[in-house]
């Protein structure tokens, strides 16, 4: 519970620290971000979101990066695929400011909102949604956000999640199977997975 607390809520009580962090890709390409403490993987990339980053299937289309942090993942796959058009949002209002000021940093055009999974995304529809969810956050938050991601999708859009296959990712790849009816696991790497799901058009 501390670690829920610690991060997925709206606004963090801990002291403000910042540290700057880089993150290398496998094909070379470094990046780097301003991460503040109160914000999940405080100065740190962590492996799961680094093995979505470089797993992702997206080139081009209006981009969601649910559940942001201080914008890691969205802010990469922008600079990686420049055809996109991003959109990031966080509930914590300390990683959505981050979020922002990592953007500007990096040179990247970005859409940043802070609210509860799509409140804030109120009529939008994306071409793909991607997202490392708040496991700790609990079972509701992750089954919300698979569920209204389809509703959010336009035709042929994706979900893209990684999990931690056996800490909770079996449960998530079966859900999303459940809402989309269909899953497939674009990478097996250690314990890690990333899930992806496509919505068809026999699914409105």
């Amino acid at each position: 519970m501390l670690v829920f607390e610690h991060y997925y809520t709206e606004k963090p009580t801990s002291k403000l620290k910042v540290r700057e962090i880089v993150l290398t890709l496998k094909n070379g390409h470094i990046y780097k971000f301003k991460s503040p403490s109160g914000v999940y993987s405080f100065g740190k990339i962590d492996k799961a979101t680094k093995i979505l980053i470089e797993n992702v299937n997206i080139d081009s289309g209006k981009v969601l990066d649910l559940g942001c942090g201080y914008g890691v993942i969205g802010i990469t796959l922008k600079k990686e695929n420049p055809n996109i058009d991003l959109y990031m949002s966080d509930i914590n209002e300390r990683a959505v400011e981050f979020a922002k000021i990592n953007a500007k940093n990096n040179n990247v055009n970005a859409v940043v909102k802070q609210g509860y999974l799509f409140e804030v995304w109120q009529g939008e529809k994306f071409d793909h949604i991607i997202s490392n969810p708040p496991i700790v956050a609990g079972k509701k938050v992750w089954m919300e956000l698979i569920e209204k991601s389809k509703e959010h999708l336009n035709l042929n859009g994706t979900l893209q999640l990684v999990a931690y296959h056996n800490k909770g990712g079996k449960r998530i790849r079966e859900y999303m199977r459940n809402i989309f009816g269909n899953v497939k696991e674009l990478c097996k790497e250690g314990g890690i997975r990333v899930y992806y799901s496509e919505k068809y058009e026999n699914d409105f």
